[in-house]
């Protein structure tokens, strides 16, 4: 006999499995330190990216104007203030990587945990049946 109950929350489980779970699985299959660690040092590897893509395109920009003023600069005073902004802009990167990752993490652990119950609620249903 088909137990209308028991069909519900294996559709809610699938459905679950197809849409969110997938992501929710891997990112479960992490401790929280390793995986908020993770997607921060992909955050920073972005942000050097991203901050020289920036460097160069305004190197490009002002060309004419970096090659004019390159022998009357003080280079140890630009280069500290490039790597002051460069720290400066990577760090805040990584601060709102980390919120999102601790996040993203706690939500999934908590959705998991709700899965993992339906699932248990499952089994228990089968295991009365017989």
């Amino acid at each position: 006999m088909l137990n209308e109950e028991r069909i519900k929350l294996m559709t809610r489980m699938v459905s679950y499995e197809e849409k969110e779970g997938k992501k929710n699985i891997v990112i479960g299959n992490y401790f929280r330190g390793d995986y908020i660690g993770s997607q921060v040092l992909k955050a920073v590897i972005s942000a050097t990216i991203v901050f020289f893509s920036i460097c160069g395109c305004y190197i490009f920009y002002d060309f004419e104007l970096v090659m004019k003023d390159i022998y009357q600069i003080d280079l140890v005073a630009t280069g500290r203030k490039i790597i002051a902004v460069y720290v400066l802009f990577t760090g805040i990167y990584a601060a709102i990587a980390y919120s999102i990752a601790s996040i993203r993490y706690s939500r999934a652990k908590k959705s998991l945990k709700r899965y993992y119950a339906d699932l248990d609620y499952l089994s228990a249903m089968y295991a009365e049946e017989f």
